[in-house]
C-alpha cells in the first residue's frame, strides 16, 4: 500500500464530518441543538436534570444523553417530570423519536414504564449490560403516572453549561459505584499518499481496558473499494487491542452498514424507521 498513517488534524476531523454529512441520504441530513433541563429545590440547589441533543432536520430525533436525580429526591416523580419535559420539547421541535442509553444497574424499568422499548443490548466485560431504548412520539403510548408525585412541587426549567456540569458530576458519582472510571484515549488517524495528500481518516475513542467506539470513517470517493477503509478500521482495532479493549462498537445506517458487516461486525440492535424511511444499526466486534 503506497499510503502511510499520520495523526489527524482538527481541520481534517471537521472535514471528515462535513464529507460524511454529504454521503448520508438527503433525508437524513441534520442539525444539532443541545439543551439542558434542571430541577432546583427551595434552596436553589440542582436536585435533578438532563442533557439532551435534538437532531432537528429530517431525522427528527432527540438523544437523551444523561438524566440524573439526586438520591435524596428519588421516587418522588422528579425523573418522570423531567422525561415528560424532554418529550414535550421534542414534539415542539418536530422530533418524532427519543432515544437513550442505560445500564442494567440503572433505570431500564423506569423508562419502560414510560413507553420506551429496548432496541439494543450488549453485555460488557464487567458483567453489566448496556441498553439502548427508543420511544416513537407519533405512536399511541399510555401515560405513566408515578405513585408518588410529591416532586411536582418543584419546577423544570432550562439550564446552562454550569448546570450541565452539576448533572454530569451527579451521574458520574453514581456510575462510579458500579463501574470503574476508564482512561480515555483517542485514535484520530489518516492515510496520506506519497505526496502527503489526505486519502482517508478515522475517528475512534478507546476506554482503556473496556471498549472502543468508532465515531467516523471516511475515504475519498475516487479511492474507495481499494481497501483503505478496511485498513484504517483494522488499525483502530489493533489500537484498541493494545489498550486492553477487546470490544469495538459503532453505529451505521442502511446506507453504510454493509461495509462493517463485511469487516466482521455483528448487529446488536436495529432502530426501525428512524430516521423516517431508513433503519439504523448498532454493531460490535470482539477482537
Amino acid at each position: 500500500m503506497s499510503y502511510r498513517i499520520e495523526d489527524l488534524t482538527k481541520e481534517e476531523a471537521e472535514y471528515i464530518g462535513q464529507k460524511i454529512d454529504e454521503i448520508v441520504p438527503r433525508e437524513v441530513d441534520e442539525d444539532e441543538e443541545e439543551f439542558v433541563l434542571k430541577v432546583e429545590n427551595e434552596k436553589g440547589e440542582i436536585i435533578g436534570g438532563c442533557i439532551a441533543e435534538a437532531y432537528e432536520y429530517h431525522w427528527s430525533r432527540v438523544l437523551l444523553e444523561e438524566l440524573w436525580v439526586d438520591e435524596r429526591y428519588r421516587h418522588h416523580g422528579i425523573g418522570s417530570m423531567i422525561l415528560r419535559e424532554v418529550e414535550r420539547n421534542a414534539r415542539e421541535k418536530g422530533c418524532r423519536v427519543v432515544t437513550l442509553g442505560t445500564a442494567s444497574y440503572m433505570a431500564r424499568p423506569f423508562y419502560e414504564k414510560h413507553g420506551y422499548t429496548v432496541f439494543t443490548t450488549l453485555k460488557k466485560a464487567n458483567g453489566y449490560i448496556s441498553y439502548s431504548l427508543v420511544k416513537y412520539l407519533d405512536r399511541d403510548n399510555p401515560e405513566y403516572v408515578p405513585t408518588n408525585n410529591s416532586g411536582t412541587r418543584f419546577k423544570v426549567s432550562f439550564g446552562n453549561e454550569d448546570d450541565a456540569d452539576v448533572i454530569e458530576h451527579g451521574l458520574e458519582a453514581y456510575d462510579e459505584a458500579y463501574e470503574p472510571k476508564y482512561e480515555n484515549v483517542g485514535f484520530y488517524k489518516k492515510l496520506v499518499d506519497q505526496d502527503g495528500k489526505f486519502a482517508a481518516g478515522v475517528i475512534a475513542d478507546t476506554d482503556k481496558g473496556e471498549s472502543t467506539f468508532v465515531e467516523a470513517l471516511f475515504v475519498e470517493e475516487p479511492l474507495r473499494r481499494q481497501g483503505l477503509g478496511t485498513y484504517l478500521l483494522k488499525a483502530a482495532e489493533d489500537f484498541s487491542k493494545k489498550n486492553g479493549a477487546p470490544l469495538i462498537t459503532t453505529s451505521a445506517g442502511d446506507w453504510n452498514v454493509g461495509f462493517f458487516r463485511k469487516n466482521g461486525y455483528l448487529l446488536r440492535g436495529e432502530l426501525k424507521d428512524a430516521p423516517k424511511g431508513h433503519d439504523c444499526y448498532e454493531l460490535y466486534k470482539t477482537i
